[in-house]
């Protein structure tokens, strides 16, 4: 336990020692301004490319599998009435299975 607070004190002032003199104190203003103007206003928009490029990615895949299958029946691999993007053929499949579970005798 007394490495964990000696762990603890360390890194507490691993994160101050910025703040001992009057130019880091500066310094830590300047980098703050930074990632407020900069850093932060670019998140958002690269985390939403990297959740649609993750989406498109997913219904390639989809696509691809239902190409190369030769059925005619869309629906089987993603089912657009379905709720909540339940209708992918994955899930609907592991719902099957839950409910064929659940309701056996």
């Amino acid at each position: 336990m007394a490495a964990l607070g000696e762990m603890a004190v360390l890194a507490h002032k691993f994160i101050t020692a910025p703040q001992a003199s009057s130019s880091g104190f500066c310094n830590v203003i300047k980098y703050g301004t930074l990632c407020r103007t900069v850093v932060w206003p670019c998140l958002p928009p690269l985390l939403m490319y990297q959740y649609i490029r993750s989406k498109d990615e997913d219904y390639y895949a989809t696509e691809v599998l239902y190409f190369k299958s030769g059925s005619r029946d869309s629906k089987a691999f993603y089912d657009t009435s379905r709720l909540n993007g339940s209708g992918h053929w994955r899930l609907q499949q592991d719902l099957e299975t839950i409910r064929a579970a659940a309701n056996s005798e």
